[in-house]
């Protein structure tokens, strides 16, 4: 009976239907999980049995899907009114169009546009269009727990926000509950991938094989992916075969399915949302020590989840990641012991491995107080000044490391407000205390204020310390005074910090 009622379901999905399977997201790995919403003519039955066609149930979700937030005004020091009179195609074509950012500050601050609480833009509808955009943003960006909590936040229930949540559980290791969420929700048509793949996950390998064997014959499945889906129900009928070829830009489906056959593929060359897959404790350390200083240097993931990883067990090579994990295991058990000697002589060390793999920021947040508490001095001493500069512990920073020279003067200046009362240092220097100064603000940025398009302005801001960061010294200036003048003044001295202390350029 079961398996009838399988049969009588594949033979009820008409080529209308497989059509609506085309790819809904900006970003182009995501799995096709669910069918599009199609207007059916009519239900149809077969085998005796009731088949709902697709619902569009778009139409049900919230209306204020656009103002789904999890960070509140407060909490990101931007305005309810972010929007103003600004478009919903044009804020979402910027957020699209948002790189990833090599500065953590320029960062942290696009997370909090994204995450924040507003209202939506005018005249936005109820489609999500501005939603939508910060989501997949939030997934190009690797940031799954930020988006996954964004979903929750906005209680979609539709096609297009199951479609992400469904990749987001396969990359984190949940879909399990994304499968039973697919089972109890009828107006979810799932595609023969992911029917199969739940099929199997809960145990009925039978139901799995029967509605293969159909869409085979209807001619419903592209040959790689009949491929894959018979090695993954039956991978004994396929040993001694040849490994299957990888698909150039694989869905997370389609990498689990590779893993579960034994060929699992890397996630090095991937989009930085795979990386988290590697997380798992099946993976091998090295691995999930490397994808871990992905998603931390991307600033998604917690740096004591990282600090977790290198301090797990002792490096058993050398080089690389490994040097990496020794130098913090080092420098770990002496802060621990509380003696500064011996951390006097391990700082250096890891500072120098963790600036090569540009994770100072994360190291700085978590032991820049400790280091600080120390009174360390000498190279150990600068060093940790500098850290406590780029964790914002300003006060302690400036009180225990009095400035010795002309770039320490000018880093204090930043940290106490006012980049402009001491002498510039170089070209960056000098663009930055333009940029606290009083005639750095662009027209651009003014007509954004002046209708209340904030968060345009924020993106204005941000592109123009993009450009700084390759080069260009004008949009040092026009960043920076672009977000003093809507009121993010610590955000524009971070900014400043890291762009003076790390190495970023170019």
């Amino acid at each position: 009976m079961a398996t009838r009622r399988i049969l009588a379901l594949v033979l009820c999905l008409t080529p209308a239907m497989v059509r609506a399977e085309a790819p809904m997201s900006a970003i182009d790995w995501l799995s096709r999980s669910v069918t599009a919403p199609v207007q059916p003519s009519a239900p149809t039955a077969r085998a005796g049995a009731a088949i709902p066609g697709p619902v569009d149930v778009q139409s049900l979700d919230h209306a204020g899907l656009d103002a789904a937030g999890l960070l509140t005004p407060r909490q990101t020091g931007l305005p309810r009114l972010l929007w103003g009179e600004g478009k919903a195609t044009d804020i979402a074509s910027r957020i699209t169009a948002m790189p990833a950012n090599s500065l953590p500050a320029l960062h942290e601050l696009a997370m909090n546009l994204l995450l924040a609480e507003a209202a939506p833009p005018q005249g936005a509808g109820t489609e999500g269009l501005v939603f939508f955009a910060r989501l997949d943003k939030l997934l190009a960006l690797g940031a799954l727990d930020q988006a996954q909590g964004l979903l929750d936040a906005s209680g979609s229930t539709n096609a297009r926000a199951f479609r992400r949540q469904f990749d987001i559980a396969l990359l984190q290791g949940t879909e399990d509950r994304s499968c039973r969420t697919l089972e109890a929700s009828p107006q979810l048509a799932p595609t023969y991938p992911a029917r199969i793949f739940c099929l199997a996950r809960s145990g009925d390998w039978s139901a799995a094989a029967v509605t293969l064997r159909a869409a085979q014959a209807l001619g419903l499945v592209t040959l790689d992916e009949d491929h894959l889906m018979s090695r993954f129900l039956d991978p004994d009928l396929f040993e001694g075969e040849e490994p299957l070829p990888p698909p150039a830009r694989p869905t997370p489906l389609e990498w689990r399915m590779f893993e579960a056959i034994g060929q699992p593929l890397p996630t090095y060359t991937l989009p930085l949302a795979f990386a988290h897959a590697e997380l798992r404790d099946s993976s091998g350390w090295k691995a999930r020590l490397e994808a871990a200083e992905r998603l931390t240097r991307a600033g998604v993931l917690d740096p004591n989840q990282l600090l977790g990883l290198y301090t797990l067990q002792r490096p058993a090579a050398s080089g690389g990641v490994w040097d990496r994990a020794r130098a913090v295991q080092a420098l770990d058990r002496a802060i621990s012991d509380g003696d500064a000697r011996r951390v006097a002589q391990a700082l250096p060390v890891a500072w120098s491995q963790i600036t090569q793999a540009e994770l100072e920021v994360p190291f700085a947040r978590l032991y820049a107080p400790q280091l600080l508490a120390l009174r360390l001095d000498g190279e150990a001493g600068r060093t940790a000044f500098r850290l406590g500069l780029l964790d914002g512990h300003y006060a302690d920073a400036v009180r225990i490391h009095p400035a010795h020279d002309a770039e320490d003067r000018f880093l204090t200046a930043i940290a106490t407000g006012d980049a402009t009362t001491v002498p510039s240092v170089d070209g960056l220097s000098r663009a930055v205390s333009a940029g606290f100064g009083p005639d750095s603000l662009p027209a651009e940025a003014e007509e954004f204020i002046s209708q209340q398009r904030l968060g345009e302005a924020v993106f204005l801001g941000m592109d123009r310390l993009s450009r700084g960061i390759q080069g260009d010294m004008r949009g040092v200036s026009e960043g920076i005074s672009t977000l003093r003048a809507l009121g993010l003044d610590k955000v524009a001295r971070r900014i400043a910090l890291q762009l003076m202390i790390l190495e970023r350029r170019g």
